[in-house]
């Protein structure tokens, strides 16, 4: 029990938190609980728990820190690009070590936020770089001059892909079990759909090549490209609902795990959007053109109202920012391009208007749209799992 003459602080600082998760005495998640619990229930409340708080950067700071990570990163790769020129997996191998050991003082003991992002990014660039050149010395591939030799090259492409992508996948997740920075959960992501297409384009391959399945004429290409386009949608929708999973399972935004949810969120938008926006507005293609379906129309509405009644759902606005930014980057793309054809006011741009004022429309009454959409349409028992309403 303290006494007057205790001189003990009456509480735990943010550098002896820091100190013991870096020394293994806890972990990450028991030192973020222990900062809620020291901020107490009421800073809830009181912090306008209208706002949602996206750890991306740790203060001024970890902005400084990050103009040194950068520095120092560029000055060690041109070093390794001198010395050891001609070698460049030696160099990728190099900068791979070089990033990490400058995570265990920047992540590991610091917890610095945007330039630990820079350092797995660094790392996932630089292992990237590093399998594909081992791949290649290893099975040495070359580009092929027939179709006799693209044919022939089926096993070595096959282990070469599987080798890449799951070793991607294998030292993301090492580095995240080390470090816990949230962004990697998308380069897994990112490496997981490309495993889903490869392995998809490698039975088509294998069909066609049997016999099995018949090869598509020219003629076919653009219904193929849009047969192909529900590849990504698929994926887009297995990354959403995992990031939806994860936001459901830290309802109060305090854990790493809700922000993997957004970068989640992040790979996710451009694979639901992307593929319906091509086929509700069209595309030319080299050997033809995907004609608009209004089925896809249709599709990409059913989307966009879908992802703002998620997003109301699980209090997660940044849901909506990466999937929205998205389709009016294709949106502003697409009335620039097809401006020149047109005459009066093109049906797309009134999307955008519409879309615009919902979004300024949803900003500023957030909550009280969330509490009369979501709590007259979902039952006690689903709304209790859910995160509370704010007002």
């Amino acid at each position: 029990m303290a006494t007057a003459n205790d001189t003990r602080p009456a509480s735990i600082s943010l550098e002896t938190l820091d100190a013991a998760f870096a020394s293994g005495v806890i972990s990450l998640d028991q030192r973020e609980r222990l900062l809620a619990m020291e901020a107490g229930p009421e800073s809830v409340a009181t912090a306008e728990g209208d706002e949602e708080n996206l750890r991306l950067i740790g203060g001024g700071n970890d902005l400084f820190v990050t103009v040194g990570t950068v520095l120092l990163t560029a000055g060690f790769y041109f070093v390794l690009n001198t010395m050891l020129a001609g070698r460049p997996l030696w160099i990728a191998a190099a900068l791979a070590a070089f990033a990490w050991l400058v995570a265990e003082v920047v992540t590991r003991q610091h917890r610095m936020k945007l330039s630990s992002t820079v350092l797995a990014l660094v790392f996932a660039a630089s292992g990237t770089v590093l399998l594909v050149l081992l791949v290649q010395a290893t099975l040495d591939i070359q580009l092929p001059d027939s179709l006799w030799e693209l044919i022939a090259m089926r096993g070595p492409v096959s282990q070469a892909g599987y080798a890449v992508l799951g070793g991607i996948i294998l030292a993301a997740v090492l580095y995240f079990w080390r470090f816990r920075v949230p962004i990697l959960a998308g380069v897994v992501a990112i490496a997981a759909t490309l495993l889903a297409f490869f392995q998809t384009a490698l039975f088509l391959y294998d069909g066609v090549t049997s016999g099995t399945v018949a090869p598509p004429s020219l003629q076919d290409g653009p219904e193929l490209v849009r047969a192909a386009l529900y590849m990504p949608l698929v994926c887009g929708l297995i990354i959403f609902a995992t990031a939806v999973a994860l936001d459901l399972h830290d309802r109060e935004r305090r854990t790493i795990w809700s922000d993997c949810a957004f970068w989640l969120h992040v790979v996710s938008a451009p694979m639901l959007v992307h593929p319906l926006f091509i086929m509700a507005t069209g595309q030319d293609l080299a050997f033809g053109r995907i004609e608009p379906g209004a089925d896809a129309t249709v599709m990409l509405a059913i989307l966009i109202i879908g992802f703002v009644y998620v997003a109301l759902a699980i209090d997660r606005r940044s849901l909506l920012v990466p999937t929205l930014a998205y389709f009016g980057t294709l949106g502003i793309y697409y009335l620039v391009n097809s401006a020149a054809n047109t005459t009066g006011v093109p049906p797309f741009a009134l999307i955008l208007l519409v879309v615009g004022a919902l979004v300024i429309l949803f900003g500023a009454g957030w909550q009280r749209i969330r509490r009369l959409i979501i709590g007259s349409t979902l039952p006690t028992s689903v709304l209790s799992k859910l995160p509370p309403f704010r007002i």
